[in-house]
């Protein structure tokens, strides 16, 4: 049987304590490393979002700040169709219309709410959601992200519309349906 000294089981104990020692997680985008970024969105390449523009511009804009924003017009009865984003959650903000935002939770709880003008909705990141106009008019909402590149993935184009396809011996058996139920949906989406 082997002997420690005390001195090697306090070298052993602070081992350990390092090796089981939770470190911090850097998930979010990287800090800025200069104040104003226009992204240069001509560029040939491409590492973290898109490269500055030189300083000289006069209008600053959001690249490398961490976070983005869309607009979206809606139709009549106009459909943001269920997607995901990996790497941002998202709140909306109804500027004009009636829209049913809607989330779905990793426990498949359903939550959603009308929201007219005004109104906000927050999604957290990679819950699948949608937003579908509901008003009588067209609407107009902004979203916000809390990264510059939050990525999506569209729910029926990820499933349905994929390159190669995905085979319909798994989407039969996740959906519980017939081939001819699958090649009738994959057939929408040009697959």
């Amino acid at each position: 049987m082997v002997s420690l000294s005390s001195s090697a089981y306090q070298l052993l104990f602070c081992l350990l304590v390092l090796v089981f020692t939770p470190f911090p997680s850097h998930s979010a985008d990287p800090d800025p490393l200069q104040d104003i970024c226009v992204a240069d969105l001509n560029a040939t390449f491409s590492v973290n979002g898109y490269p500055c523009k030189p300083v000289s511009q006069s209008f600053p804009g959001l690249n490398t700040l961490g976070i983005s924003m869309a607009r979206a017009d809606l139709s009549l009865g106009g459909l943001v169709p269920p997607h995901t984003h990996p790497r941002s959650s998202e709140t909306v903000v109804v500027i004009k219309g009636e829209v049913l935002v809607g989330l779905v939770t990793t426990d498949n709880i359903y939550y959603s709410k009308v929201l007219t003008a005004g109104q906000m909705f927050a999604i957290p990141r990679g819950l699948v959601h949608f937003q579908l106009n509901v008003g009588q008019e067209k609407a107009l909402i902004l979203v916000a992200f809390n990264s510059q590149l939050p990525g999506i993935a569209l729910v029926p184009t990820s499933l349905f519309g994929t390159t190669p396809p995905i085979p319909n011996q798994v989407l039969t058996k996740a959906f519980l349906v017939g081939d001819d139920v699958i090649n009738e949906i994959k057939s929408k989406f040009g697959a």
